[in-house]
């Protein structure tokens, strides 16, 4: 059995694993991230593969490569950190920097939505052929589309459902983009407005929206409705046979999938209501992305190998 460490980078934390070809997520560490400049957060990451290395019983000697999940724009032929807008690794030579500390030579690098997505998909277990998409509602919102076991990359910025605008206002006049009024920090933000309470929190806000709380359940809804026009657009364009849905608000929160597909109901005709059965929560919970990250380092002909 083969090993691999995956790592999933984001603005708040780093999370590193062991990975085994099969899928499984052998040991895990989470630090937090420290976004000051560019040296301080790449520190961290080698801070949390360090504490990995240190807490496992898996020699580095039996480690296949390493894989990386980076949020943002990437060069994963190249392995650079392109653009992030809540990272400073702008054009960040990643692989090579992780190469010369670490003394891998096997070490491949993507978009972290890209590798949640690529656990997703194994786990799915599509036929050939099919089209998967995976949507991520955190504290950003983000997809990834795969039609029969490879990325749809486009010219190299695809999968941004967050940029799709959508009517964010109940009466119909206002646009946004979906990002800016569904995400969690958006809930945060017209949460704190409406309730007047700087401290609320998307948990508090679903909190309130279980007990019955008419001006939660109005922001809940509100977010189901504005996710669903961007699934539309999706489901329209490519007709996915299925959407995974993961991601800290929706992954904690799953009755939002329930309004998702109350609003998108409205829109589908008899011949697109087959993706309402199609569409679920991730089942890997909150490690999809170092597992997917992990297995891409076995995946040659899915992610390239660098070196």
């Amino acid at each position: 059995m083969r090993y691999a460490i995956g790592i999933d980078i984001g603005g708040t934390k780093i999370s590193s694993g062991i990975v085994n070809e099969a899928g499984d997520l052998i040991q895990q560490e989470t630090v937090s991230s420290d976004p000051s400049d560019k040296e301080s957060m790449f520190g961290r990451v080698l801070k949390c593969v360090e504490q990995l290395m240190d807490h496992s019983s898996i020699s580095v000697h039996d480690i296949y490569g390493v894989g990386a999940g980076v949020p943002g724009k990437v060069d994963w032929d190249n392995g650079i950190a392109v653009y992030q807008n809540n990272l400073p690794w702008e054009n960040f030579p990643f692989v090579k920097r992780l190469r010369d500390k670490l003394g891998f030579e096997r070490i491949v690098m993507d978009n972290d939505v890209y590798m949640a997505a690529f656990a997703e998909w194994r786990n799915a277990e599509l036929h050939a052929g099919e089209t998967f998409v995976y949507v991520t509602i955190s504290t950003g919102i983000s997809s990834s589309i795969m039609q029969d076991g490879e990325f749809l990359r486009g010219a190299g910025f695809a999968g941004e459902i967050g940029l799709i605008p959508v009517v964010a206002s109940r009466n119909g006049n206002g646009w946004e983009r979906l990002e800016k009024v569904a995400s969690g920090p958006a809930l945060e933000k017209r949460a704190r407005q409406l309730y007047q309470d700087d401290q609320m929190t998307t948990k508090d806000i679903f909190t309130a929206y279980y007990r019955g709380d008419a001006s939660a359940k109005q922001l809940v809804e509100d977010a189901g409705s504005s996710i669903a026009q961007a699934v539309y657009i999706i489901n329209s364009v490519i007709d996915p046979h299925k959407i995974v849905f993961g991601g800290s608000v929706i992954a904690h929160n799953p009755v939002l999938l329930d309004i998702i597909k109350q609003k998108l109901k409205r829109y589908l005709l008899a011949e697109q209501m087959h993706i309402l059965d199609a569409m679920e929560v991730s089942q890997l919970g909150s490690g999809q992305g170092v597992i997917g990250a992990g297995l891409s380092v076995f995946q040659q002909s899915n992610v390239r190998v660098m070196g």
